[in-house]
């Protein structure tokens, strides 16, 4: 996990001569640090008192504290400002924050001398005129308008002479994954010089954390590459601390800016952290207290092919900056397209004009060219006819994707960008919108764009949500470029479609959204819920996705009563809190919340909005969230002697769970089951096991034969060789292990790994190993055979049983299945090995060969005479002949073959088989030698016996 920290700063001018009152302020604000506020001031500086009165128009700022603990993605924070007015009467205080616009204020108190006000939140109410608020105090409220991504929240009170104040702001927010990295803000704009300035932020995660960056603090504000100077008051590395709290088995990170003093105006500081992710595709769910939270980030798999429109403003508006960035931007973008993707571009003002008509493009080097040349000579004119050019894309990719053989698990979607509102064609928003959504119907998403302070951002906003994608806002600066690169990043890589997560029905409630149509790279889907049957001990996720061609099923059971060693009591940051919050539990509650205002959002029925609104209003106050359907009022708490001390949230983890990679989900649909399924899998005698011990069954002559290979570790043995007419060949390699004590044998072999091959209808391998799965059909994906999956392609079908077996199905007609030997505590003599056994040979062709494959349509026969000659001496029973006679001679392909009776264990050593066991490494037995059976490497495929191919 990546968590990218940021503190936004502004500091004042340097150039030019200092001006007096600032002169004055400065000084004033270094002798506050170190005397009493209320009553030393005049003493300590005579000589200026009376120029200081004149110059006080406000209250001033001794103090500004942020404090920060993000636990497992979700982050509480602290804020903490105290102003002090020295003035000979009462001055009104003006306290103002910029929070995240994603985050939820939880609390906010104040002290004005003895007094304390605390925040309640309550539900949202008509106005009324009779409440009227005391002149003496106002309660906070969030700003009218947003600012990038923040909200302000702004409180005010009138000090009474010498005396202070103190603010207590708490908001909670879940952090979100973008571009493999986190990112926790805080923007601070005190407005006025702030004697001392703190910021601390604690990491906790269960996993570890991989990577923190921290960069300078910066004006955000300001332009271009985003980086201040800020002298001696910035953080250089020795104010970044990592530190891993082994004695709590929870590694974290404390970072903090001890001084920063006469920090003025406008800062902002930034941290980005990441986390490990598990190579599985399916983690564990962090539970605590009857709640989960549920985290899913694959790696390690292709990009899905794109098919994509690019639907850019040139109206007159675009003029100058807005319309130089964006070109810039596209030039890169383009670059950055993928051989397989196909594309298009649309122009619009209040005409439409369509680059390349009635088709999207492969990426070529032609076509980028062109299409570089085509937005270079855009030029702005005219006016914004949105509605007109959303129809027109929707309509150029919803003719492509009907037209076209498309691979039907590629991504299609529009990326539409404007600066300003519709002022031409269809111009009510709500029309727009329905037309928008007539128009995509489900098929594929919209992302959109906007640029300045003139686009109608709710529009923006809506349009995304209502078509499954995401917006972004952004001003006009010189750092639009690489915001609008940023953006494209995050969705311009998709790696999974059709995403959906199941809980048992009966397990759990109250889960969130669990359909997602897209994964992108360095992006994370999250869930959360409650646990019905607090009870059991583990609970049962599926998950399903697509991926390019590939169907996936991942599948795994998570144990709920989780160990102690997740307690992080005593972690640095945690020892003032209450420790009475579970953290699960509020995440879901804000997600919760999220979600329900997102469908408000989307939804055209009043009663269902109404529905919506007091779902949402019902939980905000059973959390205490400032929504926008929820307000804080201010009430007084008493008289104190003191001012109160900070109170900082700090929430429980007892119990947190393991580390997570998962998805979301919406209450499972009947038919799952509340285990996994433990399904008997059919095989035959027919296998390669063990030592290796080789055994072919013969149904119609009813006996089997068996034998073994005494190979080399490292030899690789080919089982099956039908690569000319199936296509398929199957290679086994060996590895060694020292014989058991008081063995006629020098040293053991087991198979390592098992290699699967198939160029029919498509080329594609499958490597196996105790541990991981790798299927590799152009497209590399990785499997755990610690959690038990199943995926599906046009021709392959491969099922995982969590550390039992592998089903690998060719064309429905070839099934071979790998069992999984693994040791807890093995033995010198004993390895982690594989068994491989043949369950259908149908779409096998009688020309198969292998140390296996040749058996498969050809008979062996035992001798007559051997049989007649023992039934006479046995009678009636045949086994008993047989047995007697230590032997008896097989016919194979007219040689004859001398082998004894004996008895094998297979199937894990679960069954015992009855066999004629042939000596000498099957000497007779088989074609040639044992290693006339060797391959030179594991994709190393025979047409034929004796001949050698390589894939």
């Amino acid at each position: 996990m990546i968590l990218w920290l940021c503190l936004c700063w502004g500091f004042s001018p340097s150039a030019g001569q200092p001006d007096s009152e600032l002169m004055a302020r400065y000084l004033e604000e270094q002798l506050l640090a170190d005397y009493s506020i209320v009553e030393q001031v005049a003493r300590r500086v005579p000589r200026q008192a009376k120029f200081l009165q004149r110059l006080e128009t406000r209250p001033r700022m001794s103090e500004f504290h942020v404090r920060s603990t993000i636990i497992s993605r979700y982050a509480f924070t602290t804020v903490s400002c105290t102003m002090v007015n020295s003035g000979s009467e009462a001055r009104e205080a003006v306290f103002e924050m910029q929070i995240p616009a994603a985050a939820f204020i939880s609390n906010f108190t104040m002290s004005i001398g003895n007094k304390t006000y605390y925040g309640e939140v309550t539900g949202k109410e008509k106005k009324n005129s009779s409440d009227d608020k005391e002149r003496h105090k106002k309660p906070p409220s969030p700003a009218e308008g947003r600012e990038n991504g923040y909200e302000t929240f702004k409180a005010s009170v009138f000090i009474p002479r010498k005396m202070q104040a103190r603010f207590i702001l708490h908001y909670e927010e879940l952090l979100q994954r973008r571009l493999g990295k986190y990112e926790y803000t805080v923007s601070i704009r005190p407005q006025q010089l702030v004697g001392r300035l703190r910021v601390e932020v604690n990491i906790l995660e269960n996993s570890g954390i991989v990577s923190l960056e921290v960069p300078p603090l910066r004006n955000s504000k300001q332009k271009g590459n985003g980086k201040a100077e800020v002298g001696s008051s910035s953080p250089d590395k020795q104010g970044t601390r990592i530190k891993d709290t082994k004695e709590h088995s929870y590694p974290s990170v404390s970072l903090k800016a001890a001084k920063y003093p006469n920090v003025r105006n406008d800062a902002c500081g930034t941290l980005h952290h990441d986390l490990p992710l598990i190579p599985d595709s399916l983690a564990l769910p962090q539970i605590l207290n009857g709640y989960f939270v549920h985290y899913f980030a694959p790696t390690d798999l292709p990009p899905l092919p794109k098919n994509v429109v690019f639907v850019l403003d040139s109206s007159a508006s675009m003029v100058g900056t807005k319309l130089k960035q964006t070109k810039e931007a596209l030039f890169t973008i383009l670059q950055d397209l993928r051989p397989e993707d196909h594309f298009n571009i649309i122009g619009f003002s209040n005409r439409i004009k369509v680059w390349q008509q009635d088709r999207l493009v492969p990426v070529t080097p032609n076509n980028i060219r062109d299409a570089k040349k085509y937005i270079h000579n855009m030029s702005p004119t005219g006016g914004t006819n949105i509605n007109g050019a959303l129809q027109t894309g929707a309509k150029l990719l919803n003719d492509y994707i009907a037209q076209n053989n498309i691979d039907a698990r590629s991504v299609s979607l529009i990326i539409f960008l404007t600066d300003g509102r519709p002022t031409v064609g269809e111009t009510q928003s709500s029309k727009i919108l329905s037309n928008t959504k007539d128009a995509i119907r489900d098929k594929f998403c919209l992302f959109t764009i906007g640029i300045g302070n003139d686009v109608d951002h709710k529009l923006l906003e809506r349009m995304a949500l209502e078509n499954c994608g995401m917006t972004r806002l952004f001003q006009e600066d010189e750092d639009a470029a690489s915001h609008l690169k940023g953006f494209y990043d995050e969705i311009g890589t998709p790696l999974l479609s059709d995403i959906r997560v199941d809980y048992p029905e009966d397990d759990v409630e109250q889960v969130t959204q669990n359909f997602f149509p897209n994964y992108f790279n360095g992006s994370e889907i999250i869930i959360a819920g409650k646990l019905i049957n607090r009870t059991s001990d583990k609970l049962h996720v599926e998950v399903t996705a697509s991926n390019s061609k590939k169907y996936i099923l991942l599948k795994t059971d998570v144990a709920i009563d989780l160990p102690s060693r997740n307690d992080i009591r005593g972690v640095p940051g945690l020892e003032d809190g209450k420790g009475d919050n579970n953290y699960i539990e509020r995440a879901w509650s804000y997600l919760t919340i999220k979600e329900l205002l997102n469908s408000r959002l989307k939804s055209d029925d009043s009663q269902e909005k109404d529905n919506l609104m007091e779902k949402a209003k019902s939980m905000a106050l059973a959390y205490n969230f400032v929504t926008p359907f929820t307000v804080l009022k201010m009430k007084e708490a008493g008289v104190h002697s003191e001012p109160p001390q900070e109170e900082f949230i700090s929430p429980s983890t007892d119990g947190i769970g393991e580390k997570v990679q998962s998805l979301q989900g919406h209450k499972a649909p009947p038919g799952i089951r509340r285990e996994q399924d433990k399904q008997r899998i059919k095989i035959s005698k027919t296998s390669a096991d063990g030592d290796p011990h080789f055994v072919i069954d013969f149904p119609a002559s009813k006996f089997s034969v068996c034998f073994n290979i005494d190979g080399e570790p490292g030899d690789i043995l080919r089982l099956v060789s039908d690569h000319k007419e199936s296509g398929v060949t199957v290679n086994g390699q060996l590895i060694g292990a020292p014989a058991p004590p008081n063995g006629h044998k020098k040293q053991r072999t087991y198979f390592s790994t098992i290699t699967i091959l198939s160029n029919k209808p498509e080329r594609s391998y499958l490597e196996i190993t105790p541990k991981r799965v790798i299927l590799d059909d152009g497209e590399r994906l990785v499997l755990s055979c610690g959690r038990s999956a199943v995926v599906r392609s046009r021709s392959l079908e491969v099922s995982i049983s969590a550390y039992s077996n592998i089903t690998v199905t060719i064309r429905d007609s070839i099934s071979f299945v790998i069992l999984i030997h693994h040791y807890r505590k093995p033995a010198p003599y004993q390895r982690n090995h594989l068994g491989f056994y043949i369950s259908n040979s149908k779409g096998l062709s009688s020309d198969s060969h292998g140390l296996l494959g040749q058996f498969l349509n050809h008979e062996v026969k035992l001798l007559q005479e051997s049989l007649t000659t023992r039934r006479q001496e046995a009678g009636q029973n045949q086994t008993e002949a047989l047995k007697a006679n230590p032997t008896n001679t097989l016919k194979v392909k007219g040689r004859l073959v001398p082998v004894v009776w004996k008895q094998r264990r297979i199937y894990n050593g679960q069954q015992e088989v009855n066999c004629w066991f042939a000596k000498n490494n099957a000497d007779k037995l088989i074609d040639g030698s044992y290693k006339d059976y060797l391959a030179s490497h594991p994709f190393d495929t025979g047409t034929s016996f004796g001949t050698i191919n390589s894939l």
